[in-house]
């Protein structure tokens, strides 16, 4: 950066909805998506949901001249959904899959089966190393009984971590992506303060979109209207979030979102908002200080409150886990029961044997009963571990920070 110039950065983040043979219109919106993107020419572009890697290829051959570069992150069974574009060479990647992703019977939510992640990209701008992140946390579904709220908040921890822990070597940082947390919530705060990220839409000198940079609105011919029904401006779920590390500053100079329809058509690009920032980096004389008590002591609060819920979680979870293996304990009975009548039969021992249908229709049963159950019973082990780990980070964490202070 000869002169001190400021690098100007304009970033793109949209969740696409786009999910073969259930995201109405898929084909034609990811048309769209790629047409605006060709003609805007953003330098970095974060897209979530695009589950189908043809679609994927099919973006990367439209805007191949424009965004050069490129990445498609793989995970879980139907993939992670994630995917970047970029003006600038990609250096490294690396995809972090959350630990906890949902449930696998809830199939008509499916999160679990979409290996939810975290993606890095590194690119180098003028000199200046930015980790770009791009993710999608689970879903809420349900506020007034959001049950996978514990699920939501070991995600926005891990991300926090793998932010804190991968980004030592960075200049900058970035995040994009489809939180499904509104600004207020716990997990949003503890993400934010933990890794010091900076909200773009809270920052931006100049703001033009949906009223209080809503991502999810009511008039979008896509939502689902029933779940908007007590945010009658919508909500805001997607975000760009920043801050500078080492000897720079980064500002928002300007935050656009989409408004509904694509321009002349009568459908919008995605059920979301995609979320438009332009970015300036300067250099500045001296690394920022990094001490910051006041913040220290509003993120004791945060962490204290995301711990607790956390521990809401590990309970229902430690519930769950007793309830399954208790019935994966009676259904062998069960079938130790019918072996040993089987037995008794063969020897001569019982009376009136059972009739050979309702024998077997009753065996196959308890056998089913027995392999659910015990899956079940495995997967809610896993679930207890990964909350009990989580709780525990967390309380190492508040140690440290009530301890901070005395060391001074």
């Amino acid at each position: 950066m000869e002169g001190d110039p400021t690098l100007q950065l304009r970033v793109f983040d949209l969740n696409c909805w786009a999910i073969r043979y259930l995201s109405k219109r898929r084909q034609e919106r990811i048309q769209l998506i790629g047409d605006m993107l060709r003609q805007e020419r953003f330098d970095l572009v974060l897209l979530q949901e695009v589950w189908s890697e043809q679609d994927y290829n099919d973006l990367k051959a439209k805007l191949g001249g424009c965004y050069p570069f490129s990445h498609y992150f793989r995970s879980g069974v139907i993939g992670s959904g994630l995917c970047v574009f970029s003006r600038f060479t990609i250096l490294d990647t690396l995809l972090y899959q959350y630990s906890l992703n949902g449930y696998p019977y809830m199939l008509q939510h499916g999160d679990w089966f979409c290996g939810k992640s975290v993606g890095l990209v590194i690119i180098k701008i003028s000199g200046i190393i930015f980790n770009v992140y791009v993710t999608h946390l689970h879903a809420e579904y349900c506020r007034e009984k959001d049950a996978y709220l514990p699920h939501r908040l070991v995600q926005a921890w891990e991300l926090a971590q793998f932010i804190r822990h991968t980004s030592k070597a960075a200049d900058v940082v970035l995040l994009g992506g489809d939180l499904n947390m509104h600004p207020e919530d716990v997990g949003i705060r503890l993400l934010r303060g933990w890794t010091g990220l900076r909200d773009a839409f809270a920052e931006a000198k100049h703001f033009e979109g949906c009223k209080d940079g809503c991502t999810l609105i009511p008039s979008n011919c896509f939502t689902i209207k029933t779940e908007l029904l007590p945010f009658p401006l919508g909500i805001r779920i997607d975000y760009i979030l920043y801050k500078a590390i080492s000897s720079f500053t980064v500002k928002c100079e300007e935050l656009r979102t989409t408004t509904g329809s694509a321009p002349g058509m009568d459908i919008p690009f995605s059920d979301h908002e995609a979320v438009m920032a332009t970015l300036h980096i300067r250099r500045q004389g001296e690394a920022a200080s990094a001490t910051l008590s006041t913040a220290e002591l509003a993120l004791v609060d945060v962490v204290t409150e995301a711990r607790t819920e956390v521990g809401v979680g590990l309970r229902a979870a430690q519930r769950q886990r007793y309830s399954t293996g208790r019935l994966a304990v009676l259904a062998l009975l069960l079938l130790l029961l019918q072996a040993a009548a089987v037995l008794g039969t063969l020897a001569g021992l019982g009376g009136q044997p059972f009739p050979k249908l309702s024998f077997s229709l009753l065996a196959f049963l308890a056998i089913g009963i027995l392999l659910l159950a015990t899956g079940l019973h495995l997967f809610h082990t896993i679930e207890v571990k990964m909350l009990q780990g989580t709780e525990e980070q967390m309380r190492m964490v508040l140690r440290a920070l009530q301890e901070r202070p005395s060391d001074g």
